[in-house]
């Protein structure tokens, strides 16, 4: 392909073919031998839902400029937060640009609501912060924790069992370890479907203990968040309804386009009180609507691509059961390689929801790896096939892009 771009323009039919070779050239997510990644495919309805949410290229920001993509993100946050069994009038959230971005969030929103002072004064006078997360648990943790400016060593991994759980009795020993060295806890986060051997935490026990020593409970159900749609399965988030948040990647195992990703919680206000700032000339409180539908400034985000009109039109198109079906035979799919209890569901990735497109250009070729690689061996191997340059994920704060 010729990637050079002229003084002149091309012409159609030459862009038409350049479009070809894009498609032949482009792995396809929807082949059956797609195993690579933990999403797939690209559901007839939602995809619809997101060229009619191109199309019309909104954002997400306020009611007044996205008045239907508005009132449905409200309504999901809503829907979705009561399968994870929140109470309706305490549940909040919101779409988020991936399971990495919302566990970003959690870990700000726990910060926030143990130290709200942090948001004025920030963290230099809290002392040494630090989370808990299974040694099996997505490393988006570790770079958030860089882009937070605590530090990779906040993150404590705790040791998981055979079958890759969080093991209970480490997190207990690890918080009193902490404790005892004058650390400051304040998040632990349990998996429910861990992203190698799609493992599920014990969140009755680790709420327990949450509950115990006053820390705030995050359930990264990325890719696991699928089985609160199963009846048969719903016992493998037992307790999740005691998170204080949850992360849910829809386009993971429900195929929506990417992405498609909610953070929930059961916390109404800590969402504006964590990142409003009330600029007025876009969030006043006089607007001649309700305002409680102006999403944006509750998010880090200024405009925001909204990914709720795929996921909403799916599932009315096949309902919540039908929804369910389609998770089901991604399960089928995995099971003859991974036979553990669960799955992470990352929500734009089994959407196949469209991407946002923005790039930073920097002059120091080596700063973006040195910023935020972790090299998670399971993706970002250095022996591959092809030049391995190509590979920008590992320095990105995201994980699907």
């Amino acid at each position: 392909m010729n990637l050079n771009i002229g003084e002149e323009r091309e012409s159609d039919s030459k862009l038409l073919d350049i479009c070809r070779q894009v498609i032949r050239h482009s792995v396809k997510t929807s082949h059956p031998n797609f195993y690579n990644q933990l999403y797939g495919g690209a559901e007839q309805y939602s995809l619809s839902g997101a060229f009619l949410t191109d199309a019309l290229n909104t954002s997400a920001a306020t009611f007044e400029i996205s008045p239907v993509f508005s009132v449905i993100e409200k309504y999901l946050i809503k829907y979705l937060g009561e399968l994870v069994g929140y109470e309706c009038s305490q549940i909040d959230g919101m779409f988020a640009p991936g399971g990495s971005s919302a566990n970003t969030y959690a870990m700000v929103l726990s910060r926030q609501k143990a130290f709200p002072q942090s948001k004025q004064k920030g963290i230099r006078e809290l002392g040494e912060l630090v989370m808990f997360a299974s040694e099996d648990s997505h490393y988006s943790f570790v770079k958030s924790a860089i882009w937070l400016g605590m530090g990779t060593e906040s993150v404590i991994k705790v040791k998981a069992d055979e079958r890759g759980r969080m093991c209970v009795s480490e997190l207990r020993n690890n918080i009193l370890f902490a404790k005892s060295g004058g650390k400051v806890p304040y998040m632990v986060s349990a998996t429910s479907g861990t992203t190698v051997l799609g493992a599920f935490d014990p969140l009755p026990e680790i709420a327990d203990i949450c509950q115990e020593f006053g820390l705030w409970l995050h359930v990264d159900g990325a890719l696991g968040g699928a089985w609160l749609m199963s009846r048969q399965h719903l016992h493998l988030l037992s307790g999740v309804n005691r998170a204080d948040s949850v992360t849910w990647d829809l386009h993971k195992m429900t195929c929506a386009p990417q992405q498609c990703t909610v953070i929930l919680t059961k916390h109404p206000t800590i969402l504006c009180e964590t990142n409003s700032l009330r600029a007025e000339y876009i969030f006043q409180s006089d607007k001649f609507y309700d305002a409680s539908y102006d999403s944006g400034d509750k998010s880090i985000q200024c405009g925001r691509k909204s990914d709720t009109l795929k996921l909403w039109l799916q599932l009315k198109a096949y309902g919540l059961g039908g929804a369910w079906l389609m998770s089901r035979q991604h399960r089928h799919l995995l099971s003859g390689v991974n036979r553990a209890d669960s799955v992470t569901w990352d929500l734009h990735k089994m959407t196949c929801a469209p991407q946002q497109c923005t790039v930073i250009l920097t002059k120091h070729p080596t700063i973006l790896c040195e910023t935020n690689s972790l090299r998670a061996e399971y993706i970002f191997q250095s022996d591959k096939f092809y030049d391995a340059s190509y590979d920008s994920g590992d320095k990105s704060i995201q994980c699907g892009r």
